[in-house]
């Protein structure tokens, strides 16, 4: 008798602990967000765009029933005076819960993060359980959020999983652009005297073109998204855009470069041989003399010879060295544009004030306060460039040599 009570009581007990689906959340029941745009109104509200998937058309390509065409996502969009009201305002007009755990892009218009700034709605959204920081974010180039969030885009059937894997191939390819997460904002940001960056996205075409399934059945859609520099922030606001060799030399030194092509000059041609970046590594130093931060940043790169347009022989040694002093000088010379940039709009998006207060963190305590208006602009910062020619693909003599040769 008294073994059954304790097993009763032991049931009682587990009963009590064991929990139900008290939170579940019926899929029938959500509108999964796939991307959403923020743009600033003309009175200063925030206007929401949310870019919700349709599960059917994306599983079963574009044929809806009846074999109707129907797109892969539907667009909502609403307006607030912060992003939870526009949220909750275009509940109004969706017949499920939004759902924003999937939300994997932001997209902020380019009017917004120049006049109000990114610190607002990035609060917002950090404060959201729901909402992830992983979340890359990148802002509208030359155009609103709400016509990147809007457009259709092919291959990719779902728009924001094109922007994001555009970004990361172009960052690991060739340089000139960086998945940035919202955390990563946020902790640029946060960071005493950092600047950060966010790479931009610009629609190529019609918006109105954009939105319409014709445009995806075309072999060269009339209107696409493309990435496009990198925006530079300042205390959350936009202040300037990077393209080119700028935008090149801050990825390098923020040592995220992962691989890329640099062209050098021979034989009095322009950019005659191509050099592919294989492996690379970048860091920073600081130290204070005589009072004032100095800087040094040193990167050492490998590479293969991927395109000549010249005859050179590479098996001379002494080609190879001086093919590897061209690309040193090349590369330190991004680097110095991107530095000179950086002191030009007063903003340390390098993260120099980062490794000072990290060494040195008694003197920045003085400096952090006047950092970027007053200390970085005037840094000085030596630069150190190592290259190395590892491999000239499938074959040493020159194409083009063998041709000079035949025709002697």
């Amino acid at each position: 008798m008294k073994r059954k009570g304790v097993f009763l009581l032991l049931m009682m007990t587990m009963t009590l602990l064991l929990t139900s689906c008290w939170s579940k959340k019926e899929l029938t029941d959500l509108a999964i967000v796939s991307a959403m745009g923020i743009d600033q109104t003309k009175d200063g509200r925030f206007h929401l765009t949310l870019q919700i998937i349709n599960p059917g058309n994306v599983a079963g390509g574009l044929q809806g029933g009846g074999g109707t065409q129907s797109p892969p996502v539907t667009i909502y969009s609403a307006s607030g005076d912060n992003i939870v009201e526009a949220s909750r305002r275009a509940s109004g007009r969706i017949s499920r819960r939004l759902y924003y755990a999937h939300t994997n892009l932001v997209v902020v218009g380019e009017k917004l993060a120049r006049n109000e700034g990114l610190n607002t709605l990035i609060d917002g959204l950090d404060r959201d359980p729901e909402f992830r920081n992983t979340s890359t974010i990148v802002i509208a180039k030359n155009s609103t959020a709400a016509d990147l969030v809007k457009t259709l885009t092919p291959v990719d059937k779902i728009p924001a999983n094109k922007v994001l894997k555009t970004l990361e191939f172009t960052e690991r390819k060739w340089g000139e652009n960086v998945k940035t997460s919202l955390q990563e904002v946020m902790k640029s940001i946060e960071s005493p005297g950092r600047g950060a960056v966010v790479s931009g996205f610009r629609l190529v075409g019609n918006p109105q073109q954009a939105q319409k399934l014709d445009n995806l059945q075309e072999s060269e859609p009339e209107a696409t998204l493309r990435a496009s520099g990198i925006a530079v922030l300042k205390q959350g606001k936009l202040v300037d855009w990077l393209y080119g060799n700028p935008a090149r030399g801050t990825v390098w030194i923020l040592n995220k470069i992962q691989g890329t092509d640099i062209n050098i000059d021979w034989a009095g041609k322009k950019e005659a041989i191509a050099y592919q970046t294989v492996r690379q590594k970048t860091s920073v130093s600081a130290q204070v003399k005589n009072g004032k931060p100095h800087i040094s940043v040193h990167t050492r790169v490998e590479g293969d010879i991927s395109d000549m347009e010249v005859p050179v022989d590479i098996t001379n040694p002494k080609v190879i060295t001086k093919i590897e002093q061209s690309v040193r000088k090349e590369i330190k010379k991004e680097l110095r544009t991107a530095i000179e940039r950086a002191q030009k709009n007063k903003t340390d998006i390098l993260g120099f004030g980062e490794v000072v207060h990290r060494t040195r963190p008694n003197q920045f305590k003085k400096l952090k306060t006047e950092w970027n208006d007053v200390y970085f602009p005037k840094l000085d910062v030596d630069i150190t460039v190592e290259a190395y020619v590892r491999r000239a693909g499938l074959r040493n003599k020159s194409f083009l040599s063998g041709v000079k040769e035949n025709q002697k």
